[in-house]
């Protein structure tokens, strides 16, 4: 069935032809038209499947005619790219429509973030923990909320967001339409699910913890100590044009990005020691091409959406199989084709070995010819410990000397409010702070 068979509205098919989709993948086909109706659904599916159209445009089909001015939906995600990104598909898909969306995540001000509130805007997508820091404000109102969307609701649990949003919503209306999609469906996520769902249309699109079917999977064994040196040597035959490399810790990206710039590789990192300005430049410098190599931490495995990103790398094998599922869907995304590597350690065997249980076969092997595996390293990736500790103590140092500077602000504002309280007779002053990034 053609997107133009779910009685979307005129302006929303528009958009979509714009955009060059024909037909809705499974989850949009089944999503769409209960979430139209107004019920709550309750979706599983996998990393990849075209989630974020499935609940944007019954969203914006819904929206098409109310009054402007005042919030009328949230939408909460994990991490502040993955915010960034479903912003940008919501202008894509609503740019035929007067619907207006913000995100609203840390890293950046607080300020213009605090004049979306003021001015209503339809859609606000969030990262928990941000969001809270608004609340704490009298312009940030979540009183007229009419649909919220948890995306990608086990990726923040993982990441320990389930308290904050429990608190979230409550604050919102009781009466309203609710839509939680998530790529795998953990115990906590059922409790919450029964908590915050009513008759909700369920869809389980996953059946099997298993990448996408045009993903071609692949493990090339090599010594831990010459895994950057393997890399490089694949790039420079020209076997991955571009690729998303995922590694265990942020200190690694930083030295597998460094080696590669020092082989000659345009590469750039993300992770959460980057500031938000620092994250965007390397996104959108990979989804320009400008970087032929983007090296991350987990934080980005649900977070990036690059348009036929050809080659996903596990330069670390992930500890637990669900992580190597949302990696590897960073490729081949919405039924179209590409290539995941792993590069393995014999220390990393049984992590293989779970992973090839999970999706139900064996990987094959690959053996680069010409490349010396028993060459000396020219590089080593691991930081000393005492220098990784000392790295930690001075961050902790820099948060707390914030957190305290943050503190004293929001106690110079809530004087002067009740200042200016007494004065003008009782009239609210408007409030402007900056708090600590989440």
């Amino acid at each position: 069935m053609p997107f133009s068979g779910l009685k979307l509205h005129p302006a929303l098919v528009r958009g979509i032809k714009d955009l060059g989709y024909v037909k809705p993948t499974p989850i949009q086909s089944n999503a769409i038209p209960p979430a139209m109706d107004g019920r709550d659904v309750l979706a599983t599916a996998m990393t990849g499947s075209g989630k974020t159209a499935a609940f944007l445009l019954p969203l914006l089909h819904r929206l098409m005619d109310r009054s402007r001015g005042t919030t009328r939906a949230l939408v909460l995600t994990p991490t502040r790219e993955l915010a960034a990104q479903v912003l940008a598909d919501l202008e894509d898909l609503g740019r035929h429509t007067p619907v207006k969306g913000a995100a609203i995540f840390g890293g950046v001000g607080m300020v213009p973030q605090e004049a979306a509130f003021r001015r209503g805007a339809d859609v606000l997508i969030a990262t928990p923990g941000r969001l809270l820091d608004h609340l704490q404000y009298p312009y940030a109102r979540l009183d007229s909320i009419e649909h919220v969307v948890l995306d990608e609701a086990d990726r923040m649990l993982d990441m320990g967001f389930l308290p904050d949003v429990t608190r979230i919503l409550r604050r919102l209306p009781a009466r309203r339409q609710t839509l939680l999609f998530s790529a795998t469906m953990p115990a906590p996520i059922v409790k919450l699910t029964r908590e915050m769902l009513h008759n909700a249309a369920r869809i389980d699109l996953q059946r099997k913890a298993a990448p996408a079917s045009g993903i071609t999977q692949a493990v090339y064994p090599v010594p831990h100590q010459l895994k950057a040196a393997l890399f490089a040597t694949m790039l420079e035959r020209g076997d991955i044009k571009q690729a998303l490399v995922f590694t265990r810790t942020k200190h690694r990206a930083d030295r597998i990005m460094k080696y590669l710039v020092k082989h000659g590789v345009k590469a750039e990192r993300i992770h959460g020691n980057r500031s938000q300005a620092q994250r965007t430049a390397a996104l959108s410098g990979f989804k320009s091409g400008a970087f032929r190599v983007l090296v991350a931490t987990d934080i980005a495995a649900r977070g990036i959406d690059v348009e036929a990103l050809g080659h996903v790398v596990n330069f670390d094998v992930p500890t637990m199989p669900e992580d190597y599922i949302h990696r590897v869907g960073r490729t081949a995304r919405a039924e179209s084709t590409g290539e995941a590597y792993t590069l393995v350690s014999p220390e990393e065997q049984s992590e293989l070995r779970a992973i090839e249980r999970a999706v139900g076969k064996q990987l094959p092997r690959v053996i680069v010819s010409g490349f010396d595996y028993s060459a000396k390293p020219d590089t080593v990736l691991e930081v000393p410990i005492a220098e990784r500790i000392a790295g930690i103590q001075a961050r902790k140092a820099e948060e707390r000397a914030r957190a305290k500077v943050n503190a004293a602000r929001r106690a110079r504002n809530e004087a002067a409010g009740k200042s200016g309280s007494r004065k003008s007779g009782g009239r609210k002053p408007r409030v402007r702070s900056r708090a600590t990034s989440r």
